[in-house]
C-alpha cells in the first residue's frame, strides 16, 4: 500500500484521482506544510523541503514530484488509457504537457503563494504576486496554442493530463480568467472533472 502525504487545496489531490482510477489502494496523511506541529515532523524526515504530495512506496522508498509519482504510478499499470504507451505517436506530447505543468504552471504557485520567501518588500511581494498571475495565464495561452483539438487534451480520450489540468485550472487567477485565455483546456479540464471517480476525489480531497 502506499502512503500519501498529501493536503486539501494541494497538489495531492491528482495523486489520490490517479491511485483511485488506476484501482491502487493507498493510505492518506493530511499534512499542512505551513503549520508546525507531529504531521509536518514527520514530512520533513521523509522531504526535507516538506513538499506535497510526498509518497512512500510499498518498499519504503520515498518518491517526490508529481510528475515523477504519475509516471511511477502509469508504469505499475501498463494497460491503462490514462496516458498514451511507450512508442504511440501522443507520447511525446503526453510528456510535454506533463512536464509543462510541473515545471511552468505549478512554480508559479510556488512563488506566488509565499513571495516573502523570495523578496522582504512588501511592495515587491506584491509585484511578484501579480507576476506569477500573468506568466501563469501566458502558460495557458501556450497551452491551448499546443494542444489539437479535441474533447480533451490529447484527443478524445481522457488522460492523467486532463485531470491536472482541471486541478490547477481552480487555482490563482480562477478557472473563469484562465478560460479566457484557453477555452479549450478548461472545456477538457471540466470534463476530465465530472468523470464519477475524479468527482468524489476532488469532493474529498479538494484542490
Amino acid at each position: 500500500m502506499l502512503t500519501i502525504h498529501g493536503c486539501k487545496g494541494c497538489g495531492s489531490v491528482v495523486i489520490e484521482a490517479a491511485c483511485e482510477l488506476l484501482g491502487e489502494t493507498y493510505e492518506r496523511r493530511e499534512v499542512e506544510p505551513w503549520t508546525p506541529g507531529p504531521a509536518l515532523d514527520a514530512l520533513r524526515a521523509l522531504n526535507p523541503l516538506a513538499q506535497v504530495p510526498t509518497v512512500v512506496l510499498p518498499d519504503g522508498q520515498v518518491l517526490t514530484e508529481s510528475a515523477a509519482i504519475l509516471l511511477w504510478l502509469l508504469e505499475r499499470h501498463p494497460e491503462t488509457h490514462l496516458a498514451p504507451p511507450p512508442g504511440d505517436p501522443k507520447r511525446p506530447a503526453f510528456l510535454r504537457w506533463l512536464v509543462y505543468f510541473v515545471s511552468s504552471i505549478y512554480p508559479m504557485y510556488t512563488v506566488g503563494d509565499f513571495p516573502a520567501r523570495w523578496v522582504k518588500d512588501e511592495g515587491a511581494q506584491n509585484e511578484l504576486k501579480a507576476a506569477t498571475v500573468q506568466r501563469t495565464l501566458d502558460c495557458w495561452r501556450s497551452l491551448e496554442q499546443g494542444i489539437s483539438p479535441g474533447t480533451y487534451l490529447l484527443g478524445e480520450s481522457m488522460t492523467i493530463l486532463d485531470v491536472y489540468a482541471a486541478m490547477i485550472s481552480r487555482w490563482r487567477p480562477g478557472r473563469e480568467k484562465i478560460r479566457e485565455v484557453a477555452p479549450r483546456c478548461i472545456a477538457a479540464a471540466e470534463r476530465a472533472e465530472a468523470h464519477p471517480i475524479v468527482a468524489r476525489v476532488f469532493t474529498q480531497f479538494p484542490a
